[in-house]
């Protein structure tokens, strides 16, 4: 052995992309709503936790596609009893902070008449701009026909 040959044995950080229990990859958190039925998923998503999340690129920044965000919605109408997801709107690009990570909420409301729930989408990055909304939708009890 070499004196000065150092070798570093230091822990790497566990992977937090998937909270206990929940069994989803984009979802760390549910919170059901009592009074409304609804339910708030949160997780936080980075190019570190989620590596898939960087491959798409826009101008060399990190987009979330919006595939991520559908399947984000649809795991939020499986907390809630829907069947399906009626209707998504993307509003603003959720874009990838190049360090640390994006907290992200999927928020379903209360039911209306026909049991459909509004359901949206933030991010906050921690920056001063607060949470942004980046997609809107319905969920559905029904599948589609």
């Amino acid at each position: 052995t070499y004196a000065f040959q150092h070798e570093h044995f230091w822990l790497r950080a566990a992977d937090t992309s998937a909270g206990p229990g929940t069994g989803h990859p984009l979802v760390d958190t549910v919170v059901p709503v009592p009074d409304t039925g609804g339910a708030v998923l949160a997780g936080r998503w980075s190019a570190r936790t989620l590596p898939w999340l960087a491959d798409h690129q826009v101008s060399g920044t990190g987009v979330v596609p919006g595939a991520a965000l559908m399947d984000l919605v649809v795991r939020a109408g499986d907390e809630t009893g829907a069947a399906s997801v009626e209707e998504l709107v993307l509003e603003t690009p959720l874009l990838l902070p190049e360090r640390g990570g994006v907290q992200v909420q999927a928020v379903v409301g209360a039911a209306d008449a026909t049991d459909r729930r509004p359901v949206t989408v933030y991010s906050d990055t921690g920056a001063d701009g607060g949470w942004v909304c980046h997609a809107r939708g319905v969920l559905s009890p029904r599948g589609l026909p």
